[in-house]
């Protein structure tokens, strides 16, 4: 499961990098927001069909179709880069939202059934540090590959590596699935969802009903909205406002999920049991206070400004990283076994909710002022956050 997961990480950041930097470096930067958009929106339309079938069927073969389809998108979207035709990256990309969307109740669900309820946070953190490596590699190597000098048959070598790429590693994560273990489907019997979103909207209510639930939801939609702005940022940080190669800008994105990995192994030991709440509050405020921070870089002395990017950026991912798994793993152990892919689809539809409104701010804020000034404006926020986080859990005595 671990196996094909990575696969897939890999080869989403991968392709997205690579039409994100190539949007940017052709002026485009607009176009970052509507291909994130195309691949976030199946999120939200098929949240209850995904949450259905996570628990109506084995987690195994939700895989093994998932991967499939991985596929078919990865081969639509090699012929779209190496061609340059947009229309083909955006259907690829709403191909691989949808078995993202598939995907993701199939593997968080997995982990409850797998691991006792006071191992999953660990079991989170080595994950999210695997998915890291994943989203690492993907995010570095789609830079280098579109810096590759040359053509063949008239295609830049750069749009050539990128297409065969991503074809090959779908094919090795097709077969890596086939060795998902078996198990029984959580839920057999469970009626298709025939309303769709409407279903979604009757899990919120079954989410709202638990306090702790929903205040876990609505971190993760937080933390989750705040780190793809981040990302929408940093590509035009990079490459128009430090003038650095695609391979440095993608170098920012990596230095940030480093962080995110290394914080992830951090809430394993600082966010146990009862206590997992407890670092949320100081990880969200000192995430803000590290992206209020950027606008003062560029008034450093030249050789330190772009190991201070590289630092704090770093430091956002580690913040964040420590924020995000203690309320992962809690929203995965919370639901009773019977309705836990439903809850966390519902989760992925709220989380998703607000990666979509990532996408057109992005875009405004890269309209109305340079990228570290947008930065700073969302370490406001997230400072914010942090003193309404503090006053709430001082005032509430959920169980």
């Amino acid at each position: 499961m671990a196996g094909a997961y990575f696969l897939g990480v890999f080869n989403d950041n991968f392709y997205k990098q690579a039409i994100l930097i190539l949007a940017v470096a052709a002026g485009r930067t607009g176009m970052q927001g509507l291909a994130l958009s195309v691949f976030t929106l199946p999120f939200l339309v098929f949240a209850a069909p995904a949450g259905w079938v996570a628990d109506r069927f084995s987690k195994r073969r939700v895989v093994i179709a998932a991967k499939g389809a991985e596929l078919a998108a990865m081969a639509v979207g090699a012929v779209g880069i190496c061609t340059g035709q947009w229309p083909l990256i955006l259907v690829m990309l709403g191909i691989m939202g949808t078995q993202a969307t598939c995907f993701s109740p199939a593997l968080n669900g997995s982990i409850p059934e797998l691991f006792p309820v006071d191992q999953v946070t660990r079991a989170n953190g080595i994950l999210r540090m695997v998915v890291t490596l994943a989203i690492l590699a993907g995010i570095a190597l789609a830079g280098f590959a579109q810096d590759l000098p040359g053509t063949w048959m008239g295609i830049g070598t750069g749009r050539v590596a990128c297409g065969t790429g991503v074809v090959l590693v779908a094919l090795a994560g097709l077969a890596v699935s086939f060795g998902v273990p078996r198990r029984p489907a959580a839920d057999p019997g469970a009626p298709f969802p025939w309303t769709g979103p409407l279903v979604t909207l009757r899990n919120f209510v079954v989410i709202r009903r638990d306090p702790w639930l929903a205040f876990a939801v609505c971190s993760s939609v937080f933390i989750w909205f705040a780190g793809s702005l981040q990302i929408l940022l940093i590509n035009p940080l990079g490459l128009q406002q430090l003038g650095l190669s695609k391979s440095l800008t993608s170098a920012l994105i990596v230095a940030q999920l480093l962080g995110i990995g290394l914080g992830g192994l951090f809430s394993s030991r600082l966010a146990k049991g009862a206590a997992w709440h407890r670092v949320l509050a100081p990880a969200a405020a000192c995430m803000g206070l590290a992206m209020l921070a950027m606008p003062i870089v560029p008034h450093l002395p030249a050789p330190v400004r772009l190991p201070g990017f590289f630092g704090l950026i770093a430091l956002v991912g580690v913040f964040g990283g420590l924020f995000l798994i203690p309320v992962e793993s809690f929203i995965q152990t919370r639901p009773d076994p019977g309705c836990r892919g439903a809850v966390l689809a519902a989760a992925n539809f709220a989380v998703f909710a607000g990666i979509l409104l990532s996408g057109p701010l992005s875009n405004v804020l890269n309209a109305l002022w340079l990228p570290t000034t947008s930065f700073a404006v969302v370490g406001l926020f997230s400072v914010a956050l942090s003193l309404a986080i503090q006053a709430g859990l001082r005032r509430c005595r959920w169980v």
